[in-house]
């Protein structure tokens, strides 16, 4: 029997699947026109980030392989996308131009399907947002690396906005130029975190090279670009949208190297299927006196609430006053996430919380074959 005989019923086989593939997708999203048009009579969001996390969660739990659940997640979010498409277009801001991070984090969450918003700065993300013209915007909080985003945490303080939503992905730079060498290049460009990230490489590849900030990524490839003598850290997708050659890859310090980023609404979400796997963000000041962090932050141990973050940011009153931004694990509607923020409320000098939202936990434990989500 030759290959192509053997290979033949497999391939048949293969047809058959993929038509009835074909058919139960589409049986999906009649199903789903249907879920819009109710959504659309009585008001409700298109994207509801705490039943995707459920329905996530679900598939995981029935998969029996040999498909890993990170192939799984990745299919469902574009069948869960596309038929998001046929209620209603779905705009989302995102730190710009094409080729950041931030948009590939866009695509991890919602899909490729969504209308990409472009955005010249963080501010500019929450503004569109705010104003309406997206529906949703996606912002980094904080890298493994090199910590929190300052600019994405001052925003928070100052917006509306709710969280509705989180996810992370990994980082792995390259540092490109048009000619694809160094010679001639003076400069480099990049986002201030990109380049903490990378500072010990560029110690000892490229130490006399001026390093230079951009407001994102995307935007450091696109002057490089444009100038023969600057060189970019950014991701392979930049190199390909703007025309460049990578010099080196994986130029991090760290291979280990995340950035998490997060889901901006102007609705809080509902609790997810798994309440106390949802996370909390609040921001909080406390009283100017000794003990007062201890005390404010005692009700959530006497409760049994894990804090899972802790930062802070000057008040920039010119007193030596801070905000503390915190996230705790569970949801608010949670009996007990309730009753310990009433009593840390008490302590507080100010208290705003930025909601309770499903996290990647929320489906990532019934992975039970290792994948990495």
């Amino acid at each position: 029997m030759s290959v192509n005989e053997e290979l033949l019923p497999l391939r048949n086989k293969i047809d058959g699947l993929d038509s009835e593939l074909v058919r139960l997708l589409n049986e999906r999203a009649e199903v789903a026109k249907e879920i819009g048009e109710i959504k659309a009579r009585v008001g409700l969001p298109v994207y509801r980030p705490e039943r995707e996390a459920e329905v996530l969660k679900k598939i995981c739990g029935k998969n029996e392989g040999p498909l890993p659940n990170e192939s799984l997640v990745a299919i469902w979010r574009e069948v869960m996308c596309a038929c998001r498409g046929l209620e209603s277009e779905l705009k989302v801001a995102y730190l710009g131009p094409r080729g950041t991070f931030s948009e590939q984090a866009m695509i991890r969450q919602f899909g490729s399907g969504v209308v990409g918003m472009p955005s010249g700065s963080i501010e500019e993300v929450f503004r569109k947002v705010e104003s309406g013209d997206a529906a949703y915007g996606i912002v980094p909080i904080e890298n493994s690396t090199e910590g929190a985003v300052n600019r994405t945490m001052d925003y928070l303080l100052k917006t509306s906005l709710f969280i509705v939503g989180e996810c992370s992905i990994p980082i792995q730079h390259n540092l490109m130029t048009r000619s694809g060498t160094m010679e001639g290049i003076t400069r480099v460009y990049s986002h201030p975190q990109s380049l903490g990230q990378c500072v010990q490489w560029l110690n000892r590849n490229v130490p006399s090279l001026e390093r230079l900030t951009a407001e994102s990524n995307g935007e450091a490839a696109r002057l490089a670009s444009e100038n023969p003598a600057y060189a970019a850290i950014a991701g392979e997708v930049a190199a390909k949208i703007f025309g460049l050659q990578i010099v080196a890859t994986n130029i991090q310090d760290s291979n280990t190297n995340r950035t998490r980023f997060l889901i901006l609404g102007r609705e809080p979400a509902e609790p997810s299927a798994n309440p106390q796997e949802d996370k909390t963000s609040l921001i909080f000041s406390v009283p100017h006196r000794a003990g007062s962090l201890y005390q404010a932050l005692k009700p959530f141990d006497d409760f049994g609430v894990s804090m899972m973050r802790l930062d802070s940011r000057p008040a920039k009153r010119g007193t030596w006053e801070y905000f503390f931004y915190t996230d705790i694990e569970g949801n608010m509607s949670e009996p007990k996430i309730r009753e310990a923020l009433e009593i840390f409320r008490e302590g507080c000098a100010s208290l705003k919380c930025l909601g309770s939202y499903p996290t990647e936990k929320n489906f990532r434990r019934a992975d039970t074959k290792g994948s990495n989500l």
